[in-house]
């Protein structure tokens, strides 16, 4: 690495590194809009009353739904024609209704459905809806559903945001009062009250009761004791090697006579417990990529806490991915790495490798991106909380406490798989008073981490909101970074199903650089796409290779023409691996071991 990197020097913006911060910051975070000279009491002022509205709306602004629903209902207003459309709409499926109620009548049963659900809409799946009166019921709701769409998109001059977060927010509302989510209208439930003479709800209520109890308190959820770090998750071998303010680097104990020269160092993202590449021994990746001779390095971040609040980007640049390296240079002098970054651990490995890139540091052999956005213009679902507004509000919130918590973060995950992570569960722990087993993953997602004031607002404005790396505008070291200046391979994973990196928007990585790419989409979502060991029943995946001057093939053309094969893509990228890798050698020694794995910052 060069000395640049090694240095890591700040931004001229950047603040020198403080131990600890005595009271809150007295200047805007870098990047944020200029702000005219007023006293400080005043934005005191300001701030203050955002962050006791942002206690009472679980970190989201009603200045920016009440700005989207303005824009909607005035273009709505001044749109006749549109009116008028929806007029005609809901007498057509007014009429479709009847036509199905009738049929129904005359049959004596169930008729030929006037609609049906999306596909990942499961909550009608079960035959039961199909037997009056439940037919009937859902399929008004879901007429009743079709029509808000309609409702809320398409009209004429409201800007593209605003119509996204007036349609999100409808179907949260109507997702609400789902006919599924009450005793009287799903038939599922009625049934199970009729057999278990009502226990199934006093079963849910016990279950409320101790969901509740488990919240005030801060505890994990029913079943997570069973899981316990150190114990049967993360427990394969391996020592600290470094620790720093910010992370630990875990060396993994070879478990092969011989190993591949280069490295694995994997970035994980500090938004979350790096174990989920080293949960169980069955569904461990770092254990899978150790068994078949692979070096493997981890790193572990720390959980900041308000001593962390002033703590950027160009820290975590600086105290992560540049500090890992140089650490693995001082163990394995020479070795070239392959370097792995998952979700934000990948944008930030990303940036790091830019750089690296731009200063003729070449100790990077490839460059594996695990559901890891570099471009944020598409980012889906997410950008509804991600404008001026929001990210206003949430930063005069972690102005007052230092960093953004882990409950505020879930309440808007929640939201975006609401009828799977919230009113799915309502009808199966508490009104048919069933509880999930819980299983490994289930418990790291429970075990959050908070991101820090400055990192995130840096981190929502200028990747987020401005879009600075994917066009040209993110400075390290005073200056700009480019993703066309890296030559290192590049192998990218995108999932399916995944409500936090889309993966048409991972996919731009080959509108971004000017180097070969392999992009894979697997089946699954964000986390359980990832965690896909060989032998799970179910898995499939895409995989297309782009030479650095090969013609760009658009996403749509990808998933049309690139035949689905079945299992894991474990196995794929680890070929990958292994073809850009160089002979096998005797296990280089531990680093100077600081403790055993999984290390303290793990715990906190």
């Amino acid at each position: 690495m060069t000395d640049q990197m090694r240095v890591m020097p700040k931004p001229a913006n950047d603040r020198p590194e403080p131990e600890a911060a005595a009271s809150p910051p007295s200047r805007p975070v870098p990047g944020a809009p200029h702000l005219p000279e007023i006293s400080m009491s005043t934005i005191s002022m300001d701030r203050m009353t955002n962050v006791a509205l942002a206690r009472l709306t679980a970190g989201l602004s009603p200045l920016a739904l009440s700005a989207a629903y303005l824009d909607w209902a005035t273009h709505l207003a001044f749109s006749p024609g549109k009116r008028l459309e929806l007029v005609r709409k809901a007498q057509r499926k007014a009429m479709r209704f009847a036509h199905f109620a009738g049929q129904c009548l005359q049959s004596g049963g169930a008729g030929e459905c006037c609609i049906e659900p999306l596909p990942q809409d499961k909550r009608f799946s079960d035959p039961a809806w199909h037997q009056p009166p439940f037919n009937l019921i859902h399929q008004a709701f879901l007429l009743t559903q079709q029509w808000w769409h309609n409702a809320t998109n398409d009209v004429r001059g409201v800007a593209r945001h605003h119509e996204e977060v007036v349609s999100f927010v409808a179907r949260q509302m109507l997702d609400m009062f789902s006919p599924s989510n009450f005793i009287a209208t799903n038939p599922l439930v009625l049934r199970a009250t009729i057999e278990q003479s009502g226990f199934n709800l006093v079963n849910g209520w016990r279950n409320f009761i101790e969901d509740w109890e488990r919240a005030q308190l801060g505890k994990p959820p029913a079943g997570a004791e069973r899981f316990r770090v150190g114990e049967n998750l993360a427990v394969t071998k391996g020592k600290v090697v470094l620790r720093n303010r910010l992370m630990e680097l875990i060396q993994y104990a070879p478990a092969t006579e011989k190993v591949y020269a280069e490295p694995i160092l994997i970035i994980p993202a500090w938004i979350m417990k790096y174990y989920i590449l080293d949960l169980s021994p069955e569904n461990s990746l770092v254990r899978h990529l150790v068994e078949q001779g692979h070096t493997v390095y981890m790193m572990s971040w720390k959980n900041p806490g308000a001593e962390e609040r002033d703590l950027g980007m160009s820290d975590y640049l600086r105290l992560g991915p540049a500090a890992a390296l140089d650490a693995i240079s001082r163990i394995q002098p020479g070795s070239q790495v392959h370097a792995v970054g998952y979700c934000l651990g990948g944008t930030l490995l990303s940036i790091a490798a830019a750089q690296m890139a731009r200063d003729g540091d070449e100790r990077l052999r490839s460059i594996t991106l695990l559901a890891a956005q570099t471009d944020f213009s598409e980012a889906g679902e997410l950008m509804l909380f991600i404008d001026e507004a929001q990210i206003s509000f949430l930063e005069d919130l972690m102005w007052e406490q230092g960093y953004l918590d882990t409950k505020q973060m879930a309440g808007a995950f929640h939201l975006l798989r609401s009828n799977d992570l919230i009113w799915s569960r309502l009808v199966s722990e508490y009104l048919l008073g069933q509880r999930a087993p819980m299983i490994d993953l289930m418990a790291w997602n429970a075990d959050a981490t908070r991101m820090p004031y400055r990192m995130h607002s840096e981190y929502l404005r200028r990747l987020f909101l401005n879009n600075d790396l994917a066009e040209g505008r993110y400075e390290v070291g005073g200056r700009p970074v480019a993703l066309t200046d890296i030559r290192a391979p590049v192998f990218a994973v995108g999932t399916v199903w995944d409500h936090v990196a889309p993966w048409r928007s991972v996919y731009k990585i080959n509108l971004l650089t000017d180097t070969d790419v392999t992009f894979l989409l697997t089946s699954g979502g964000h986390n359980a796409g990832i965690v896909s060991e060989p032998g799970r029943k179910g898995r499939r995946y895409q995989v297309i290779h782009r030479d650095a001057d090969h013609p760009f093939r658009d996403a749509e053309r990808f998933v049309g023409e690139t035949p689905v094969q079945q299992g894991s893509w474990w196995p794929v990228w680890r070929e990958w691996l292994v073809r850009r890798s160089g002979e096998m050698v005797a296990p280089p020694p531990l680093g100077e071991a600081l403790a055993d794995a999984p290390g303290q910052y793990v715990f906190g």
